[in-house]
C-alpha cells in the first residue's frame, strides 16, 4: 500500500530497532480497511492522483507549493481540485498543489512562523511530530534541512491527505504513521527534536505525555511543545467540567507556571516560554475546505473573550525544553 521500508531502515540506523520491528504490524492493523470504512474510498483518490513531475516545490514559504499551475492542463487541475477536496476537512495548511490553493481552517503558517526563530536549527536532524495531522509542519521542517520528519497521528484521513501531498511531491524523507504516540515504545532515545503541537489539553494524564515525550529525545536533544494555556499563578490548572470549546476531549488547561513545572518536574532543563498567543479567528476559521463549525462558532456570542461555555478564549503558550 505505502512504502515505507526507508522509514525501517532510517530507524534501524538511529537506534530504534525496537520501533522499526513493530511498527509493520502497527500499520497493517490500522490500514485494514475493516477498521475504517472510509478508507477503500481514500484510498480509490489516491491512486487516481495525476502522476506529475512538479516544475517547482518550495516548502520555505507559507504555502507549502507543489507543482505551478501550468503543470496541469485545466481540466485535469479541476479534476485534481475535485479529488483533493473529496479529502474534506482540511484542517492545517496553506499548501498550494498545481495552482490549487488549499485554504485550509488553520493558518499554521502563524504558529511556525512563531516557532521557527526559537528552536534549535532543523538542518540533518531526525524529527518526530506528535499529532502532527497532515503534515503541513513537517514539510515546513523538511525545508528548513530536517534530514528525516516522522509525524504520528491516528486519525486516518489526516494520514491520507498527507499521502495525497506526498504523492504530488514526490519521494522525500517525510512518514506519517496512522498511530499514537502511545504506540511508540517507551526510552527509544532517539530523535534530535519532538514537537508536540495542541496535544497535550488532550491527554487524561499530561506529566504521563511530557515523559512519554522525553523518552523519545536523544540525550539534550528539543522538545517544541505547544498547548492551551489560562492566565494564572502557579499551580492554577483549568479542568473543563464537561466541555471546552465544544471540545468533549479538553482535561488540563495550565497556566504557563504551572506548565513550566510540570515540564521540569519531568526532568526537562532550560525550560523557556517563547510565546503567549491568543487565537483568533482570522487564525482558526471556516474555508471552503473546512466548511464544519470552527473557531467563531466555540466563542461566547456576547463576549468573544470567553468560550461558549464560559471559559476563558483559547490562548496558545510555546515553550522549549531540553531533554536530560
Amino acid at each position: 500500500m505505502f512504502d515505507y521500508q526507508p522509514l525501517y531502515e532510517r530507524l534501524i540506523q538511529c537506534g530504534a530497532a525496537r520501533w522499526a520491528e513493530i511498527l509493520p504490524e502497527q500499520l497493517r492493523h490500522t490500514f485494514d480497511a475493516t477498521t475504517h470504512g472510509d478508507l477503500p474510498c481514500w484510498l480509490n483518490t489516491l491512486e487516481q492522483l495525476p502522476v506529475t513531475a512538479p516544475s517547482r516545490c518550495d516548502l520555505t514559504q507559507a504555502r507549502v507549493t507543489v507543482g505551478s499551475s501550468d503543470d496541469l492542463t485545466e481540466g485535469n487541475r479541476h479534476y485534481l481540485q475535485t479529488l483533493l477536496k473529496s479529502l474534506h476537512p482540511w484542517r492545517k495548511g496553506p499548501y498550494e498543489l498545481f495552482g490549487i490553493h488549499i485554504d485550509s481552517e488553520w493558518r499554521s503558517d502563524w504558529k511556525w512562523q512563531r516557532l521557527q526563530g526559537h528552536i534549535a536549527p532543523l538542518r540533518h536532524r531526525l524529527v518526530l511530530d506528535v499529532g502532527c495531522g497532515n503534515g503541513y509542519f513537517g514539510w515546513r521542517m523538511l525545508g528548513e534541512g530536517a534530514d528525516t520528519v516522522v509525524g504520528i497521528d491516528p486519525t486516518l484521513l489526516s494520514v491520507m491527505q498527507f499521502h495525497a501531498v506526498r504523492k504530488l511531491h514526490g519521494a522525500a524523507p517525510f512518514y506519517i504513521l496512522p498511530v499514537g504516540i502511545e504506540d511508540v515504545p517507551y526510552g527509544l532515545r532517539a530523535f534530535d527534536t519532538v514537537f508536540s503541537m495542541g496535544v497535550l489539553y488532550h491527554r487524561r494524564s499530561p506529566l504521563d505525555h511530557l515523559l512519554e515525550l522525553r523518552d523519545c529525545l536523544v540525550p539534550h536533544g528539543e522538545l517544541v511543545l505547544e498547548t492551551l494555556v489560562i492566565d494564572g499563578k502557579l499551580g492554577e490548572v483549568l479542568v473543563p467540567e464537561d466541555r471546552y470549546a465544544k471540545m468533549r476531549n479538553v482535561w488540563f488547561i495550565p497556566s504557563c507556571a504551572s506548565l513550566l513545572a510540570w515540564l521540569q518536574r519531568c526532568g526537562f532543563k532550560n525550560c523557556r516560554l517563547v510565546d503567549v498567543s491568543i487565537t483568533t479567528t482570522e487564525e482558526q476559521r471556516r474555508t471552503e475546505w473546512m466548511h464544519f463549525h470552527s473557531l467563531a462558532d466555540f466563542l461566547h456570542p456576547d463576549n468573544p473573550q470567553l468560550t461558549v461555555e464560559g471559559h476563558p478564549a483559547p490562548t496558545r503558550a510555546l515553550i522549549i525544553a531540553e531533554a536530560p
